[in-house]
């Protein structure tokens, strides 16, 4: 993977739904050369899915997520890639990290209702092998997702101060 192909997946990743024709002037190639890149790009993974970030608060959904963090147990000669694995296969489970600090993994979760996402914890993850201990952190309001700011009301004009 070379520079050109690193611009590409960045532009991508900023706005998946850019011209391939914008996307070459930026990336100074050619058209077709971007269509191969983009094909080579998602054939070996690099790219896996365009998705959209969705304000879901402003689009009315009622959709309750979470941030779970795990304390693990590692397997010996697997580490924590089966406990992971296992998890990975829950619906509710949107993203999956291992993590440095106090917890290992770290769990983007969503539910209908916080008690959903509660029943979720300790019904599915907390029972579950190598499972040491858990923490719950109901996310309130975002802020930010995927670099992307979400505005909650109008710049606020300052007044000019005068005696």
């Amino acid at each position: 993977m070379d520079n050109k192909d690193l611009i590409l997946l960045q532009l991508l990743e900023e706005n998946c739904r850019t011209p391939v024709s914008d996307l070459a002037v930026m990336a100074e190639l050619s058209e077709q050369d971007t269509k191969d890149r983009i094909r080579r790009l998602e054939e070996i993974q690099a790219i896996r899915r365009y998705a959209a970030v969705v304000d879901w608060e402003r689009a009315g959904d009622g959709i309750v997520a979470a941030v779970i963090e795990l304390k693990v147990s590692p397997e010996r000669d697997f580490g924590y890639d089966r406990i992971a694995d296992r998890i990975a296969r829950f619906p509710q489970v949107r993203s999956l990290r291992l993590v440095t600090g106090a917890y290992d993994l770290q769990l983007l979760v969503t539910g209908s209702s916080m008690h959903e996402i509660a029943r979720f914890v300790a019904e599915q993850v907390a029972p579950l092998d190598r499972i040491r201990e858990t923490a719950t952190h109901i996310i309130m309001k975002t802020y930010k997702e995927n670099g992307i700011t979400f505005s909650t009301r109008s710049e606020v004009e300052r007044l000019p101060y005068s005696f």
